[in-house]
């Protein structure tokens, strides 16, 4: 049983208790002849994962694992559409499967304690993640993404995306006509309707978009219209999350391309400072002796649920896992399998303590031990 989820952290990451736990993660692509490649990949992937399952675990436990994989392999609707990343998790019968928008490196680690998770917390902290509201008076598309892309959001079939859904029959068509000199009867002039209608629809949109997305995710909101549709909507809107800069081109007409370098010329600024800033937060904690990067440290800390905010290196395996009766390290040598990754736990117990996990590249960690932690107390 295998099925695309986009919640994270997921329930079977939270109530799946016994192993294996098998997480895989590689590089997709969109189009050919890159794109023609992916399930060969995917398929030597899963080589690897048998390889390392037959080390621990009987054939008869291995088999309905395989199985699940290998008819993923072979769904072909499946890979006719893919993003630039694959993360499978897999435990207790079930996989779930997300379609990232950012390439990832080739892993697979089978592991007895838990998921591998740091790529995902990756690709779902909000440091750099959006939504895009392409807006006119006709209709609006909303679009979610991160530094590396983005995709317009399926709202369903019961959504209204266009004002004459929206209003129905309240819309200025329905009760304006126009007679054999041009003039219009109504209740007034039709220019006066049409800015009335367009009030109407904006409100809506600004409602749908903050119950529905701004509230839920608390990402900035990118606004993408004509000039004057900026200065209607900004005035009427409610949501805290719209920011004050935006695009006033008509999204209709732009290339993804285009859309892309001009949102993230917005969104880059934003996205360098709330990095630097927690940064900043890690190096005043550590100067008051309220923050650590020494692992043993760290790891008593989460141990006694006093980390606040953990800075994690993305790429790098640490055998090893907390015994959290103790809050000691267990070292591992390179075997996963049996210890998992040490920084992937203190993510898993700092997210489970309701605390914040924050997933940078090397070269900008404020650490060389490839953990940092701001403690809350």
């Amino acid at each position: 049983m295998y099925k695309i989820v986009n919640d994270f952290p997921n329930q079977l990451m939270l109530k799946a208790k016994e192993g294996p736990f098998i997480s895989l993660y590689q590089p997709t692509h969109r189009q050919n002849p890159e794109k023609s490649q992916d399930v060969i990949r995917f398929k030597n992937l899963v080589r690897q994962m048998e390889e390392m399952l037959e080390e621990t675990y009987p054939r008869k436990e291995i088999e309905p694992i395989l199985d699940i994989f290998n008819r993923l392999s072979e769904d072909k609707e499946f890979w006719k559409f893919t993003y630039e990343g694959l993360g499978i998790l897999y435990a207790e019968g079930q996989a779930i499967i997300y379609k990232l928008r950012r390439s990832l490196k080739e892993l697979v680690v089978v592991s007895q304690e838990s998921f591998y998770i740091k790529p995902l917390i990756r690709n779902f902290q909000s440091a750099d993640r959006y939504h895009v509201l392409g807006l006119n008076r006709e209709g609006f598309t909303i679009f979610e993404g991160n530094r590396y892309g983005f995709d317009e959001v399926e709202l369903g079939p019961d959504v209204p995306t266009n004002i004459k859904e929206v209003l129905g029959e309240d819309y200025t068509d329905s009760y304006i006509t126009a007679g054999s000199q041009g003039i219009f009867h109504g209740h007034g002039s039709r220019k006066e309707e049409i800015k009335k209608d367009t009030e109407k629809f904006f409100r809506f949109v600004d409602r749908f978009m903050l119950e529905n997305f701004s509230k839920k995710y608390r990402l900035p909101v990118i606004l993408v219209a004509l000039g004057e549709y900026h200065t209607l909507f900004r005035k009427i809107s409610h949501n805290p999350y719209l920011l004050e800069e935006g695009i006033r081109m008509n999204y209709d007409i732009l290339t993804v391309d285009r859309l892309k370098e001009a949102v993230w010329e917005i969104i880059e600024p934003i996205y360098l400072n709330k990095t630097k800033e927690v940064v900043t937060r890690f190096q005043e904690a550590r100067a008051r002796f309220n923050g650590s990067d020494d692992l043993a440290q760290i790891a008593r800390a989460c141990a006694e649920n006093r980390v606040d905010t953990i800075i994690l290196e993305a790429d790098r395996l640490i055998p090893g896992r907390i015994k959290l009766e103790s809050g000691t390290i267990e070292e591992g040598d390179k075997d996963l399998l049996q210890y998992g990754d040490l920084l992937n736990n203190m993510a898993e117990i700092v997210i489970n303590n309701g605390g914040n996990v924050v997933i940078l590249p090397k070269e900008r960690m404020p650490s060389e031990t490839g953990a940092a932690a701001i403690y809350r107390f």
